[in-house]
């Protein structure tokens, strides 16, 4: 069995929700943690958590709309994670300063306020940082949760930094692309900090690149682990396992 712990489920991706759900428990696919990023698609996900049980959420509004989210945004997600028990963390939520850096202020403004639901509710946190390590880790020694850093595919440094902090690294197809140097980060760390997501429909893992990715292709990715760590499969599901029920209360 696995978990998928970051996801994204949007009929805009997949024709046939129902086939994609039924496809992840095939491939023993236990349960997946999917991601709603902005309004529509948190109203979207919220249905799917109430009809299928091996859905999970984690809500928050993602850096991309750092310019558009308001305060009554704001307000309307925290009554939503308040009144609904399979939400079990905020995210993804976080900075980006790939595209641009002009709205740096309005991301970071964001961010904490993404930060102080996450502290109020006393919920984990599923971290996006692009090109904004330092800020990302500055902002969360303040708040001092506990989380995932999702897509991870950054130095040994900072792995180190991110796990002193009592954070797990998310990974996923990223580690099976042949150009990826993750695999050399991962040998000088234990799978202990590890836990594993598709990013799905992104980043499909090798020989699946450049597909619609699934929560079903997770196996690649483990697959990819047991050659890291010279481990069996059975031990890099347990262990991701154990992990995320660390982060998460599932």
């Amino acid at each position: 069995m696995f978990i998928d712990t970051h996801c994204h489920l949007e009929k805009k991706y997949y024709d046939d929700i129902y086939k994609v759900i039924e496809d992840n428990r095939k491939a023993n696919i236990d349960k997946i943690v999917v991601s709603g990023c902005e309004k529509e698609e948190i109203k979207e996900v919220i249905e799917y958590a109430k009809k299928y049980d091996d859905v999970y959420l984690t809500l928050g509004f993602h850096p991309e709309y750092a310019d558009s989210v308001t305060k009554e945004d704001i307000i309307w997600l925290k009554e939503i994670v308040s009144n609904n028990k399979k939400i079990i963390g905020i995210g993804e939520i976080g900075l980006d300063y790939y595209y641009s850096k002009e709205n740096r202020e309005k991301q970071i403004i964001l961010f904490r306020n993404m930060l102080e639901l996450a502290k109020e509710f006393n919920l984990p946190v599923v971290i996006h940082s692009r090109e904004a390590t330092k800020d990302t880790i500055d902002i969360l020694k303040e708040f001092k949760l506990k989380g995932i850093i999702h897509c991870f595919s950054g130095s040994l440094e900072t792995a180190r930094e991110y796990i002193k902090m009592g954070y797990y690294l998310g990974i996923g197809g990223v580690v099976t692309f042949k150009n990826s140097n993750l695999r050399e980060t991962l040998k000088e760390l234990s799978l202990d900090n590890i836990v594993l997501e598709t990013d799905s429909p992104y980043l499909a893992p090798t020989p699946l690149r450049g597909t619609v990715n699934s929560s079903k292709n997770i196996p690649l990715i483990a697959e990819e682990l047991t050659k890291i760590y010279s481990v069996s499969i059975a031990e890099v599901s347990s262990k991701t396992i154990s992990n995320t029920k660390v982060i998460f209360n599932i």
